[in-house]
């Protein structure tokens, strides 16, 4: 048996070499092919869109700046700032458990307890009082991005009705929009802590036309993540995507309508609200 072994060993670990060589090419050839067709993507626009009935907008990152909050955070995770893109997934990873197994959590929870555990993981001491510190304090006063205001008064000047939908609380968006000076702009601020659901499940969506009483190919999404676009479009809206920084589509979803690097670029596609 062991003579047996030692000559078949070598062949099965060729052969298993030689399956991950061809593996490891194909995924290689796959991830820049999936990169080429993002670039692809990030560069093709729509010059004219459909007038929405309703513009909605997601709130973090896509119309405040969260750079004082990352840094906040790496701060408490000791100074390891490579660690924040781990803690953004881990909180996503963990909101969808929450929708998934109807034990609903406010975004800050979910937060904070992700926070901890990537603290946990990496061997970083920290209390859920610094976590909840490191996030909740700077995320009530993150300024907009530079293009938001002056974006959002030309889409009013053109008649458009502007609502907020957020996976933050009611009372969060409010102190954030209140501190941000963006709550004139809005007629809606609608936040998933009412159905207990977070995007990018499609019946967040679907709730938010509902409650407006519109029809889906009547709503239009702007955001900032490849995930809540993905949401939008499986729900029958159309979506424009704001290339911020560091943000990327899914490139296995559905092509948002429009790819757009801040507000002022999507108000000169949009026509006049009907």
């Amino acid at each position: 048996m062991t003579r047996f072994l030692s000559k078949q060993i070598p062949t099965f670990l060729c052969a298993t070499s030689l399956f991950l060589s061809v593996v490891c090419g194909q995924l290689s050839a796959q991830t820049h092919e999936s990169r080429h067709s993002q670039q692809e993507a990030n560069t093709q626009v729509t010059s004219k869109l459909n007038a929405p009935k309703i513009i909605f907008f997601d709130v973090n990152e896509t119309l405040l700046d969260l750079t004082a909050m990352r840094s906040s955070v790496g701060e408490a995770l000791g100074g390891r700032d490579d660690l924040l893109p781990l803690w953004f997934s881990t909180m996503l990873h963990h909101s969808l458990v929450d929708s998934t197994t109807g034990r609903f959590h406010t975004f800050g929870e979910v937060g904070v307890a992700s926070l901890l555990m990537v603290a946990e993981i990496e061997g970083i001491e920290l209390t859920k009082a610094q976590a909840k510190t490191a996030i909740v304090t700077p995320l009530r006063s993150l300024p907009p991005h530079p293009d938001v205001r002056d974006g959002l008064r030309a889409l009013k000047d053109k008649g458009y009705k502007l609502v907020s939908l957020t996976n933050s609380s009611n009372q969060g968006v409010y102190t954030q929009f209140k501190n941000a000076d963006l709550l004139s702009y809005f007629d809606e601020r609608l936040s998933v802590e009412d159905i207990n659901l977070y995007k990018p499940d499609t019946r967040t969506y679907e709730w938010a036309i509902a409650k407006m009483g519109i029809a889906p190919e009547d709503a239009m999404l702007v955001a900032a993540h490849g995930w809540d676009i993905a949401g939008a479009k499986q729900a029958g809206w159309q979506a424009a995507f704001i290339a911020r920084p560091g943000k990327v589509l899914y490139p296995l979803a559905i092509a948002p309508d429009t790819v757009v690097s801040g507000l002022d670029e999507l108000v000169s596609q949009l026509p006049d609200a009907k």
